[in-house]
């Protein structure tokens, strides 16, 4: 009987780990079928001459080195300004924010707003930056509407990283008479690095890969813009934060919606590879940095 039994339950658990490793199979092969579809119909499209020169609005033969730049610079101003907010607020909730009500509602809050469509944060940032404040379509307006998305993402990272930290490293900080602010600094947060950095990198990903806020902050037209002009303040200079910037991801957008010139298919094909490249560029990254960080910090080969 107890045999009988053992083969059924060794049968059962082969026949659910078959299966289970038939639905990863299948969402492996549609990752490899979509992520080739888009690597073997854009890299062909992708050259040097892609990367670095203008795009055209109604000839063939465009770029996309301005919209590329103004990916990166949004990114770089929505980072700046939403990881010491994250970073602080994660700190009170794990470190400081006693169980309440309050509390509650705060991480009630954060869970909504880390679920909210990126389009609902884009019409805000529509109505409240560039009509009511007056920012117009502009990087600095792109970039706060991006910080909104941002900083709930972050604020859970670093809440969930710093609790995951042992209660006893908090526990060897007070028995050797620190403060509880020198305890979070000298000792939380160093134990902490691999896993903040890991979310800002990959919160960094889906800001580069981002359209729909974008579309209403950002703007969808790039104007001429001069990489020799250092001055942020000059309307020429591409370094001006109040200027217009179409980001690559909106570009990829227009071009498949109401693209007019010749190679829109083409220039589309080539900018979604680029994307896709850079984004698998800064997952990687932000593994490497992850396990590099832990390897550091607890002394580790």
């Amino acid at each position: 009987m107890n045999d009988l039994t053992t083969a059924k339950a060794n049968r059962n658990n082969h026949l659910a780990l078959l299966g289970i490793k038939a639905m990863v199979g299948i969402v492996v092969l549609i990752l490899i079928a979509l992520l080739g579809y888009i690597l073997i119909t854009g890299l062909p499209h992708v050259s040097w001459h892609f990367l670095t020169s203008a795009s055209k609005e109604f000839g063939s033969g465009g770029g996309i080195a301005n919209e590329l730049f103004n990916s990166v610079y949004i990114l770089i101003i929505t980072l700046v300004i939403s990881c010491p907010l994250a970073l602080g607020a994660g700190i009170y909730l794990s470190e400081f924010a006693k169980p309440s009500w309050l509390t509650s509602t705060v991480r009630t809050m954060i869970e909504v707003l880390s679920s909210l469509p990126s389009i609902v944060i884009g019409l805000f940032g529509y109505l409240v930056l560039v009509i009511k404040f007056q920012f117009d379509f502009s990087i600095l307006s792109g970039a706060l509407a991006m910080m909104f998305v941002n900083i709930p993402l972050l604020t859970r990272n670093t809440e969930e990283t710093l609790t995951a930290v042992p209660h006893s490293q908090r526990e060897a900080g007070w028995a050797l008479g620190l403060s509880k602010w020198r305890t979070i600094t000298k000792i939380i947060l160093p134990a902490a690095v691999p896993g903040l950095v890991t979310g800002v990198i990959l919160s960094a990903g889906r800001i580069f890969g981002e359209a729909a806020a974008l579309i209403f902050t950002a703007g969808q037209s790039t104007p001429v813009v001069s990489y020799s002009n250092w001055n942020p303040f000059n309307q020429t200079s591409f370094l001006n934060p109040m200027r217009p910037a179409e980001t690559l991801a909106v570009h990829i957008w227009k071009l498949n919606t109401d693209g007019i010139t010749p190679d829109a298919d083409q220039i589309s094909s080539g900018a979604s590879a680029v994307l896709i490249v850079v984004i698998l560029l800064i997952i990687l990254l932000s593994r490497y940095l992850g396990n590099y960080c832990y390897r550091k910090m607890s002394g580790t080969k």
